[in-house]
């Protein structure tokens, strides 16, 4: 019960799931009529930073500050 709750071995990957799947349904609303080319860009580049966004805090919480610059000694 504990893995279901905190995510399994999908833990680390909901976001990289959750907005490939809404860029796919946002291809899918145009390509079926639903939405104009705006609506379906503006939903892509949305969900695009969102993956693109959690993909750097991720790169940046790997490090753990040992190749972080000094400001000043």
């Amino acid at each position: 019960m504990k893995k279901i709750i905190s995510g399994g071995f999908l833990s680390g990957h909901r976001t990289y799931i959750i907005s490939s799947i809404g860029i796919l349904s946002a291809l899918g609303a145009y390509l079926v009529g639903d939405t104009d080319i705006f609506t379906m860009l503006q939903s892509i580049f949305t969900l695009g930073g969102i993956y693109f966004l959690r993909k750097s805090s991720e790169n940046k919480r790997n490090t753990n500050g040992k190749h972080s610059r000094k400001i000043s000694e």
